[in-house]
């Protein structure tokens, strides 16, 4: 099948693009493959016919958004983002009401809806450099809390309001103390995302968004223990053979597990599921991530 999928990326001009929570076989046949970050740059600058996302809903959605001339298709349309879905358009508008003065800083982790009504987007790997960049003193971040929290914690002199208060990553928040401690026997580094909880945030040694952590484990031998989405640690283990990466074995993301060679195979023979967003909604939307783009990582 791989030898397949090869051959109709080549007959259909596609470019597959693949986030480091993709299982291994995806990756392996990705153009590229990164953080919510490097996907939107790639899809940006991408010339090819068909753009075929293997990650979740929001993430072909930024690839429209930003390449509205190239056919987007997601290979499983159903593989959505728990984390996207608790943030409203109507709570983005509400939270305006009582805080005119504030800026709305959407986490890419969001519909195209909620997008539309931010003044800039920004990922984990620089949502801190995004909001610094901003004039505003009071922000309106949403939809992960536990982001914002960290966020907050690096620049101290910004107000930083989450929206909603609970949004959260299920597979983030599943970290524990218990965790952190279990790591620290097996020696080396902690390593989190900033979707963890604050506590595991305080007590790792590293908080980096994948790609951050993709970077940072170039520069070091020691082990580390990866407090993220397991596949991540499958791809640190293929960049640096030489390392030892724990994973936390249920730290699985299951709608990121839900595209089959099968389905990347038929989304490219038949160049489904196609993106399709609203003009006004991309147009709105676009404005805020090439913002956020232009901030840079």
């Amino acid at each position: 099948m791989e030898m397949e999928i090869r051959a109709l990326k080549i007959r259909k001009n596609a470019i597959i693009m693949a986030h480091n929570y993709q299982p291994l076989e995806i990756q392996a046949l990705a153009d590229v493959v990164g953080d919510s970050l490097e996907l939107a740059v790639r899809a940006k600058e991408a010339k090819a016919d068909l753009i075929v996302v293997c990650g979740v809903r929001f993430m072909a959605e930024t690839a429209k958004i930003l390449n509205p001339e190239r056919k987007v298709v997601i290979p499983v349309p159903d593989a959505g983002c728990p984390l996207a879905d608790f943030l409203t358009p109507e709570m983005i508008r509400e939270a305006k009401e009582r805080h005119p003065d504030a800026a709305v800083v959407v986490y890419v982790n969001s519909t195209a809806e909620s997008k539309a009504l931010a003044d800039v987007t920004c990922t984990s790997a620089n949502a801190v450099k995004v909001v610094a960049s901003l004039k505003n003193d009071t922000i309106l971040f949403g939809p992960d809390s536990n982001l914002a929290a960290y966020v907050q914690r690096e620049l101290p002199e910004k107000t930083i309001i989450p929206l909603p208060p609970g949004g959260h990553c299920y597979v983030h928040t599943g970290f524990t103390l218990a965790d952190v401690e279990a790591a620290r026997r097996k020696g080396g580094m902690v390593v989190c995302h900033p979707e963890c909880r604050p506590e595991i945030q305080e007590q790792a040694d590293l908080v980096a968004s994948t790609g951050g952590m993709v970077r940072g484990a170039a520069g070091g031998s020691e082990p580390w223990s990866v407090f993220t989405e397991r596949e991540m640690v499958s791809r640190l283990r293929v960049l640096y053979p030489g390392r030892v990466f724990y994973e936390k074995p249920d730290a699985v993301c299951a709608d990121m597990k839900k595209i089959s060679l099968a389905d990347l195979r038929r989304a490219l023979e038949r160049e489904e599921h196609e993106v399709v967003l609203s003009p006004e909604v991309m147009g709105r939307a676009r404005r805020a991530i090439e913002r956020m783009i232009a901030v840079g990582a």
